[in-house]
């Protein structure tokens, strides 16, 4: 039946930019009728990386809005902005707000998650409740790693451009899976798309990103999260993104807090076991303990 969705998702999503201020706009792909799952991609994630869950969720029947942050997918790369994942997560605010959107379900990967959490202490009215795909408490939207990394930025070009992009992703997505049969060349284009069509914006924006500033913690406002949260974490690859230290801290200052595993995936779980994810959404409690899910339309 999800292959029936697809088919119906691929003739009823839109996907159009909205623009925020002056040079910032957020790529947003929507589709399917029903409760609003809003899908937030991680740093190197856009909607394409969702194609497998959001067939899936709209066959359960859901709504699903997919937003790129800015400097991620298909979104503006403006080299100046504010990168920050509190200015990330008011930008995700102020696009729902646009689209009329609330009370949403939020799936996220990665440092995506870290955008969810700061949504929902900060706008509680759009968050009914938290997916996280292998996701922290991140405190900087990128690792000491790679702003290390990042700094060979203007190297890139000059030893090999975008070759060396789709080497590098690559072989990233096949290190961090469980199970590497989905990384196909096609998939390796669906990820590095949006920066091939702009690799100077794409490397100055990771710039800007790897130099943000947050002007709050989020670890103070964890307790503010009225909403459940719902960990999602593979076994296998370079294991969870997510540190045994920074679970403690969810499951210590969150008011409602589960952890799912999922045997044989890695950090990609939308990629590897699309279904995972979409159990996830329907086991979310509600404030009373009930399903969210509402059964599919026969």
């Amino acid at each position: 039946m999800w292959l029936l969705a697809a088919l119906l998702l691929a003739d009823t999503s839109r996907a159009f930019a909205i623009a925020l201020a002056p040079a910032e706009s957020v790529w947003v792909t929507v589709g399917g009728a029903g409760d609003p799952v809003v899908l937030i991609p991680g740093l190197f994630g856009s909607a394409f990386g969702y194609r497998s869950v959001l067939p899936r969720l709209v066959e359960a029947g859901y709504r699903t809005i997919v937003i790129e942050p800015l400097g991620i997918g298909t979104s503006a790369r403006p080299e100046h902005a504010d990168y920050s994942l509190t200015a990330q997560a008011d930008r995700v605010a102020a696009a729902l707000d646009r689209l009329g959107v609330r009370d949403a379900i939020v799936v996220a990967h990665s440092v995506g998650a870290a955008i969810a959490y700061r949504l929902a202490y900060r706008r509680p009215d759009l968050v009914r409740g938290i997916v996280s795909l292998d996701g922290g408490p991140a405190e900087a939207a990128t690792t000491r790693g790679f702003r290390r990394a990042i700094q060979l930025a203007p190297w890139i070009k000059l030893f090999g451009g975008e070759r060396l992009v789709r080497a590098k992703v690559r072989h990233g997505l096949i290190a961090a899976s469980g199970d590497t049969t989905w990384v196909t060349e096609q998939v390796v284009d669906g990820y590095t798309a949006g920066a091939a069509r702009d690799l100077d914006g794409t490397l100055k924006a990771y710039l800007a990103m790897a130099q943000a500033r947050e002007g709050e913690r989020l670890a103070p406002h964890l307790g503010e999260i009225r909403c459940p949260v719902r960990l999602v974490v593979g076994t296998v690859g370079r294991g969870s993104g997510v540190s045994p230290a920074e679970v403690a801290t969810l499951a210590g200052l969150l008011r409602s807090f589960a952890v799912d595993t999922v045997p044989g995936a890695g950090h990609f779980i939308y990629e590897e076991q699309p279904a995972a994810v979409v159990a996830a959404v329907q086991r979310l409690p509600s404030g009373d303990g009930a399903p969210l899910a509402r059964p599919a339309a026969p």
